[in-house]
């Protein structure tokens, strides 16, 4: 599984970003082997329909799963539309995906 994870710097050892559209990058996580991509977000300096923008960006690398510190409306009715998953984070991107695979597991 891919997971998409708001960034703070365009490094896999950066925060989540506490935004998700305009966030400056976006990290995308393999759930199994942990390799990490990132790349910059060109939704975030958009004048208007940055969530969705974003949303698209991360459904075309074939995220399942994003991880943000919050999203605005637009980006959630995006993100339900694209059938993605929404979850809270905070912290490391590190950290975050540990966090969301125990509770992934139930454990």
């Amino acid at each position: 599984m891919k997971i998409g994870v708001s960034a703070t710097g365009d490094s896999c050892d950066a925060d989540v970003s506490p935004q998700f559209a305009r966030c400056p990058y976006f990290a995308i996580v393999d759930s199994e082997t942990r390799e990490c991509e990132t790349f910059g977000n060109t939704a975030q300096e958009a004048s208007h329909g940055a969530g969705p923008v974003a949303v698209r960006a991360l459904a075309d690398r074939g995220v399942s799963v994003v991880l943000a510190g919050k999203i605005g409306p637009n980006a959630e009715q995006a993100l339900a539309a694209a059938g993605i998953e929404f979850v809270q984070a905070e912290g490391k991107i590190s950290d975050a995906i540990d966090g969301y695979l125990r509770d992934a597991a139930g454990t």
